[in-house]
């Protein structure tokens, strides 16, 4: 069951600058910083409301993140929506037509189960669906 936007994940070049400008027009800090090894990205997170923002910094050259930024720019990467019974909302959504990028939940940032549905079924929108652990 989908239950509300967890977050909006964007693509940036710079980690530290980024956390500069988001930081003086949110008024706050980052809560969070962390390293996702598996996606080859650095991570920082502010909270607006209920809403959270993530930057994702590439930390290699082949990494998904520096793939799009070298393609598209900076900028909004993907949506992500929290849902409770990660593995039963991607059978629904397959049934449903989606195509999923990932078959099966992996770990993600921020304590979180996620998978990915594809922008082809998407309407041109990453969607990551997540789930706390």
């Amino acid at each position: 069951m989908i239950r509300k936007i967890e977050h909006l994940g964007i693509a940036v070049k710079s980690i530290e600058k980024s956390d500069d400008i988001l930081s003086k027009l949110l008024g706050s800090e980052a809560y969070k910083k962390e390293a996702v090894d598996s996606e080859n990205v650095i991570t920082s997170f502010f909270m607006l409301g209920e809403t959270k923002v993530e930057l994702l910094e590439a930390t290699s050259d082949d990494s998904a993140i520096a793939k799009f930024i070298e393609k598209r720019g900076e900028g909004i990467h993907h949506i992500a929506l929290d849902v409770v019974g990660i593995e039963d909302e991607l059978e629904r959504l397959k049934s449903l037509g989606f195509q999923l990028i990932h078959e099966k939940p992996k770990a993600g940032a921020d304590g979180k189960k996620i998978a990915f549905l594809h922008p082809k079924s998407t309407n041109g929108i990453l969607v990551e669906l997540c789930e706390d652990v």
